[in-house]
């Protein structure tokens, strides 16, 4: 069965980005969803969170107002091909940029 994942760091301070809010959504026929929220752990983490998504296209919107000068938030979109899969979304942040790609 899918699971999602994600770990959020603070590259400007070396450390995991703890207590940041996070929204999951599913892209539908008109629009956006919302399926979960859900705030980072100590360790910058939401583990095992979205259990049981099918195929599909989702977004994590992470609300990095006061992490970054420069975005308020960041989202990122996905695709789900492979229900039986482990999906884990990392986001690395900085005052003016950020990154992402599919962990592991």
């Amino acid at each position: 069965m899918m699971s999602l994942s994600t770990h959020v760091l603070d590259a400007a301070k070396g450390r995991p980005a703890q207590d940041l809010a996070v929204r999951l959504e599913e892209r539908d026929g008109t629009g956006w969803e919302p399926v979960a929220e859900g705030r980072t752990d100590a360790d910058g983490r939401i583990k095992e969170w979205g259990r049981g998504l099918g195929a599909g296209t989702y977004r994590l919107t992470f609300e990095t107002a006061g992490l970054s000068d420069f975005y308020p938030e960041v989202t990122v979109a996905f695709t789900i091909d492979d229900p039986e899969q482990h999906y884990h979304v990392p986001l690395l942040l900085s005052p003016f940029a950020y990154s992402t790609y599919r962990g592991s």
